[in-house]
């Protein structure tokens, strides 16, 4: 017997808006039933399992242990610019010069995630 993954859960202090930050990094919709001032919502991703944000009293204090990582379907580097003006900020640099490696950014309560190369730039560098 095994278990399934149901979803993944982020803690935050606003989860109605941080829903819709990462519904807009996604490009997925918000569970319909989700209203602004609900305590729980939720991102219904295409496949896999769904981010849920729980809002609790107490701030985010230190790194996280568990990030998302996105592979996005555009350059790296015009997704790091696109996620920047949907509200995140840039965090740490770690690309390297062969066009390897990753950006990390936070959303807007702070959670790192990091930004990987899209399928077609691993394909361009793939020995």
């Amino acid at each position: 017997m095994v278990s399934t993954l149901q979803n993944v859960a982020i803690d935050c202090a606003d989860a109605y808006e941080l829903a819709r930050f990462w519904s807009r990094v996604t490009g997925r919709p918000l569970h319909p039933e989700d209203r602004p001032g609900d305590r729980e919502t939720q991102v219904l991703l295409a496949e896999g399992p769904i981010l849920h944000f729980n809002q609790v009293p107490e701030p985010k204090t230190v790194k996280n242990r568990l990030h998302l990582c996105l592979r996005p379907e555009t350059p790296r580097e015009q997704e790091v610019e696109r996620l920047l003006g949907l509200g995140a900020t840039f965090v740490a640099d770690h690309r390297d010069p062969d066009g390897s490696g990753w950006a990390i950014l936070a959303d807007p309560e702070g959670n790192e995630f990091c930004v990987l190369r899209s399928e077609a730039e691993r394909a361009a560098t793939a020995h």
